[in-house]
């Protein structure tokens, strides 16, 4: 996706509708990298404009995700300027100059700042609080699937301190009329997502807002501490941050290694691997080999995606606990699971809001995976072990990690040197070609 004001990625090709990754011979020795991570970077968008002077993000993941919160930010009228790292082609420098909590472009009930944030989760809850620091009115919308995603419980919270949001099911789209920090009190429920909580959180110093946190295992929300970790992070220090790898990202190449390594001992490593804890899926390696029970609230964020298609191969049957918050994501991801594995002839059983695999034999299959980037990148690791497995829609793993692909073909020990087919041809696919845009 070419957006409009920012800096393009080099080697921009264009993935076809199908591909096929086909099954490596054996164990691959490899060191990859992995962009930096979408929420740390995004929360420190949000932290840089809200903060007074330069503030200069390096190791910026660059992706679908964070894109559409630089534009929302110059929309806004902030200076954000981004130029390119030689850490990785999809990593960037991102300097913003931040007011204090001042938004400089503001619209009217005729005219209302327009700011699309496309099916990005962080964008769109963390905007919807931050706009009521400007004395205006914004209008904030996305694809269909955000416009189904939950906003409520945040909507509620913003009513609660006193700003008016105009939404007919309090959801996307929405017209939020910000009234400058109001010094206010709320409580924002996080049973749906931590993100609510998140949003209120960035900006609670700058607003004078005070924040009470509700719901499933409030205290100890890993994306929540994560939060607070970085307002703190952000206090006092000179505008100099450097983004962690990506956690989630990483978990699809240990989970390579695990499921080629003789005698199951992992022969791929993530390097960089972040050890500040901020991230709950840098615990990712802690869950190789499966334990037999694994919940998405206790124990792993989105990687816990990574470990659900790992469970056909583990020695044992395996639960997936707590997976609620997967159906209000990018898509209904629990049924999706349960979908494609069953594809593939996996045994998978769904109980409420756990999943339940059996170790299978699995077999080749075309892979919906409804417009999801993490549905993608799960099976495309599922297909260096499996002959025959095909992914649909490709390209959409630009939302978080654009050069995906390219790192599973580049040859060791840089990449895992996969072989992805154009299944339309045959051909296989090289270089500037597997660069999702």
């Amino acid at each position: 996706m070419a957006r409009k004001g920012c800096l393009p990625v080099s080697g921009i090709g264009m993935l076809p509708p199908l591909i096929e990754v086909v099954p490596l011979g054996g164990p691959v020795r490899a060191e990859v990298t992995v962009p930096g991570s979408k929420s740390i970077t995004n929360r420190a968008l949000i932290l840089g404009a809200l903060r007074e002077g330069t503030s200069a993000l390096r190791g910026a993941l660059w992706s679908e995700d964070t894109q559409v919160m630089v534009e929302a930010l110059q929309t806004l009228g902030f200076s954000v300027r981004v130029s390119s790292e030689p850490s990785d082609s999809c990593n960037r420098t991102i300097t913003i100059e931040g007011l204090g909590g001042v938004i400089p472009r503001i619209g009217t009930e005729e005219v209302p700042v327009d700011l699309f944030v496309g099916n990005a989760g962080t964008a769109a809850r963390f905007l919807s609080a931050f706009v009521c620091l400007g004395k205006g009115v914004f209008r904030l919308h996305g694809v269909p699937r955000m416009h189904e995603r939950p906003q409520s419980a945040l909507f509620s919270a913003l009513r609660e301190l006193g700003y008016r949001v105009d939404s007919t099911n309090d959801r996307l789209p929405a017209v939020i009329h910000g009234d400058g920090p109001n010094g206010g009190s709320c409580r924002v429920s996080i049973d749906e997502s931590s993100q609510f909580a998140s949003a209120l959180l960035l900006c609670a110093r700058v607003a004078g807002w005070r924040v009470e946190i509700e719901g499933e295992s409030s205290a100890e929300a890993p994306y929540v501490t994560m939060t607070q970790q970085l307002v703190d992070s952000f206090t006092g220090c000179d505008g100099a941050v450097q983004i962690e790898p990506d956690a989630s990202g990483g978990s699809y190449f240990w989970a390579a290694g695990w499921l080629l390594g003789t005698s199951r001992a992992p022969s791929v490593s993530v390097l960089h691997w972040p050890e500040s804890g901020w991230q709950i899926d840098s615990e990712f390696t802690r869950f190789l080999p499966l334990p037999p029970t694994v919940s998405r609230r206790k124990d792993l964020g989105d990687s816990i995606m990574t470990a659900v298609v790992l469970a056909p191969f583990a020695d044992r049957q395996t639960r997936f606990e707590d997976l609620g918050r997967l159906r209000v994501q990018e898509c209904e991801r629990v049924a999706a699971l349960r979908t494609e594995l069953s594809r593939c002839g996996a045994n998978v059983t769904e109980e409420g809001n756990t999943l339940i695999v059996d170790p299978s034999q699995l077999h080749g299959a075309e892979i919906e995976t409804y417009n999801d980037h993490r549905m993608a990148m799960c099976f495309s690791i599922l297909g260096l072990k499996v002959p025959g497995i095909r992914i649909k829609n490709p390209a959409c793993v630009t939302k978080t990690f654009p050069n995906f692909f390219q790192k599973l073909s580049a040859p060791p020990p840089h990449g895992l040197g996969a072989v992805i087919l154009d299944v339309s041809n045959g051909e296989r696919l090289r270089d500037e070609a597997l660069f999702a845009d």
